[in-house]
């Protein structure tokens, strides 16, 4: 039985947490397309769904009434080879609440792109360093017959008002179109915007926390213990080392302090994070778009875990080697640091939405706070199931009967580091451009 529960805690040490563990939503910049073969003319129905982040940094530029012109100029659409110039016949602009009290915003465009033609080719040019939803569609009406097409009838996303769950695990993915069509008779009639644009949405969790009204002694002490909360539950999600911790502070033989140790030095690595990210986000985004740091940073966390892990490995096969000469008390200044930058390196974009909205907000003292409070909630985390760590650590240590696989849980453990830090650097590397 005692052996069970030694494989079942390897396994648990070994099994890693899927990819991305940080959903971009409060990043995404979705585009639709619908291009319209009406009769014998071609419309083109664009549409932009910003979420919170890029409508911080591009909605002043996208509300101004040159906007649409200039997003019809990056649509490439060619009519028997011939690329077309898109006339703007409508826009519609909506901005909405977010998360935080910021905005998030909907843009609508209508383009007559000409006669209509036999061949067809388009391809969306418009903001694409940006994560997001892609989708094109393809629509004939008023005796227009498409012979063939790469693109679909229908949107699944109701022309990005209503997205699939899986949206930010498998996003739609496709900016371009190819069509052969044989024109219609009658006299094309280019689509209306009509309705709601989409569906407000609302923040939520941690994010609403900075958009109170009034803030009191007793809202703030309440919204700070909140934040503690939501930063926990975020650790819980996959992601942040807890299986890197828990296999480190075993393989290192580490004790309750270097646990307590490792829950402040991501609490202090996650807050630097989104402070960074947002400079980045406030000053560089002309340059760099905030999300392409993510797949850097991946990268960066797992390369600290594949050192970390080959070093404690060696010291436990040098102790294997020299029973009689341990140093292991040196493993804990660089590998804590190292395994603690690891788990707090990839900042929560909510906890940037709040950074964010507390700036808007002129509230930059209350949204640190908040944002410090989150990264003690996720530290306590990985500080509790470092603790848990090093008590079945003693735990096993006791067992006298099991002596043989205990004393080898170290070196099996330093092992498990290095497996889990090549898995993540091998995730990771697809997706550096």
């Amino acid at each position: 039985m005692k052996r069970l529960l030694i494989l079942l805690a390897l396994l648990a040490l070994l099994t890693p947490g899927p990819a991305g563990a940080h959903p971009l939503g409060n990043f995404t910049v979705n585009r639709y397309a619908g291009i319209e073969l009406s009769g014998d003319r071609v419309f083109v129905h664009y549409a932009l769904d910003l979420a919170e982040i890029p409508t911080f940094q591009e909605g002043k530029r996208l509300r101004t009434p040159e906007a649409a012109a200039e997003l019809g100029r990056g649509l490439e659409l060619s009519v028997d080879g011939r690329r077309r110039s898109l006339r703007v016949l409508d826009r519609r602009v909506e901005l909405r609440r977010g998360a935080g009290g910021l905005q998030t915003l909907r843009l609508d465009a209508v383009y007559d792109a000409g006669p209509s033609g036999r061949q067809l080719t388009y391809a969306d040019g418009n903001l694409e360093d940006r994560l997001g939803w892609k989708e094109v569609v393809v629509r004939a009406t008023r005796g227009t017959r498409v012979v063939s097409t790469t693109a679909p009838a229908r949107s699944i996303s109701d022309e990005l008002r209503s997205y699939p769950r899986d949206l930010l695990r498998e996003p739609a993915d496709t900016a371009s179109a190819q069509v052969i069509l044989v024109p219609g008779p009658a006299h094309g009639s280019p689509p209306q915007l009509t309705g709601s644009a989409t569906q407000r949405r609302h923040g939520g969790g941690f994010e609403s926390l900075i958009a109170g009204e009034e803030l009191g002694p007793g809202l703030v002490a309440l919204s700070l213990a909140l934040a503690l909360f939501w930063g926990a539950a975020h650790a819980l999600t996959p992601g942040h080392g807890k299986a890197i911790v828990a296999a480190y502070l075993v393989g290192s033989r580490g004790k309750a302090r270097h646990a307590v140790a490792l829950g402040g030095i991501v609490t202090v690595t996650h807050t630097i994070g989104v402070f960074a990210l947002g400079l980045v986000t406030l000053a560089l985004s002309e340059f760099l778009v905030p999300e392409d740091l993510y797949p850097w940073l991946n990268l960066t966390a797992a390369l600290l875990v594949v050192g970390v892990g080959v070093t404690v490995l060696r010291r436990r096969l040098r102790d294997r080697t020299h029973p009689h000469n341990h140093h292991h008390h040196h493993d804990h200044g660089p590998g804590l640091l190292a395994v603690g930058i690891s788990g707090g390196i990839l900042p929560c974009p909510t906890a940037l939405v709040v950074l964010l909205a507390a700036i808007s907000l002129h509230r930059v003292g209350f949204g640190l706070l908040l944002i410090v409070a989150f990264s003690l909630g996720l530290a306590s985390v990985v500080t509790g199931i470092g603790l848990l760590a090093v008590s079945a650590r003693r735990l096993f240590s006791r067992l006298r009967l099991e002596g043989a696989a205990v004393r080898t849980l170290p070196a099996v453990s330093a092992a498990a580091i290095v497996a889990l830090g090549l898995v993540m650097t091998f995730r990771s590397l697809p997706t550096v451009t």
